[in-house]
């Protein structure tokens, strides 16, 4: 005990040993002792630890055909129903108040159950799973109002990120699939799901449609193929401007198909873009908007 010094008799005591843990010396100073045995949990961590440099930033993003990049970002409308009981209206009782009033007002269930809704839209960057923004109303909501938030924040993140802001791509489901929508984007790139199903009666889309596709998607999960037809510099209105339409097609099945219209035995459904031919090819872009799954966080 005569070698060590105050800080070490103290620690071993006041650890509930009865005698100090001497390393035996043939131990201690043997020629054979190797730092992984001295030490098996530092050389397992130390075979796991990343090879690239400590500040080395992993680039992330999408590169078009042409090598341009963009960061996607997800705007996503989502709904919630609730379910409200009926209250007893007595004259011995208070008039009842409900909770959920504020939060939620009657509107478009879909296919969930209940009496009132509240509307949500959600921002995501894609690639960092990082929620930018995320605005709510009671009842349907006020999408056109959020979307234009939701731009806002996007550039607001690239400003700060200091990314240009012709990298920025936005994909958008189904419920801005208009026309009027595209001008609340402040000319970022953008991929939708159109639901405006007029468009198919156009001549030149009809013409289109009776040439062989362009492409064809399989589905890697389901299996289904479907027909692509690229049709570029359409106008979706008079005064607007000039996108790129796909129309995917698939032969219809037993049950009624919950997005798209039928006719004839055939599935059709609208995409709207503006991204370049040269740089996304139209099975491209419908695998950008279909395989959301990938970066949508649950």
């Amino acid at each position: 005990m005569s070698g060590l010094r105050p800080g070490q008799a103290r620690s071993w005591r006041f650890s509930g040993a009865t005698a100090c843990p001497l390393v035996p010396p043939s131990v201690a100073f043997s020629p054979h002792s190797t730092r992984p045995l001295l030490n098996p949990a530092l050389s397992v961590s130390e075979r796991s630890a990343p090879r690239s440099p400590k500040n080395e930033e992993q680039p992330d993003g999408l590169w078009d055909r042409q090598r341009n990049h963009f960061r996607v970002f997800d705007v996503d409308g989502t709904r919630e129903a609730a379910r409200q009981r009926a209250l007893p209206v007595t004259a011995d009782q208070p008039v009842p108040t409900r909770r959920l009033r504020p939060l939620c007002a009657p509107g478009y269930t879909g296919r969930k159950r209940g009496e009132v809704v509240r509307s949500r839209t959600t921002v995501l960057q894609a690639h960092t799973h990082q929620w930018l923004a995320t605005f709510g109303n009671p009842g349907n909501g006020e999408y056109r109002v959020e979307l234009r938030r939701a731009v806002t924040a996007i550039q607001s993140y690239l400003q700060a990120h200091h990314h240009p802001e012709e990298c920025a791509l936005l994909r958008l489901d189904g419920q801005y699939g208009t026309g009027a929508v595209i001008a609340d984007l402040a000319g970022l790139s953008f991929v939708m799901r159109g639901k405006d199903y007029q468009i198919l009666k156009r001549a030149e889309i009809q013409a289109h449609l009776k040439l062989p596709p362009d492409q064809h998607l399989t589905h890697p999960e389901s299996g289904m193929v479907r027909a692509l037809y690229d049709c570029p510099e359409q106008l979706l209105s008079k005064a607007g401007k000039r996108v790129r339409i796909i129309v995917a097609t698939h032969p219809a099945g037993k049950t009624k198909s919950r997005i798209g219209v039928e006719r004839d035995g055939i599935v059709y459904e609208l995409f709207l873009t503006n991204l370049s031919q040269d740089g996304f090819t139209a099975a491209d872009v419908v695998a950008l908007y279909l395989h959301r799954g990938a970066f949508e966080n649950a």
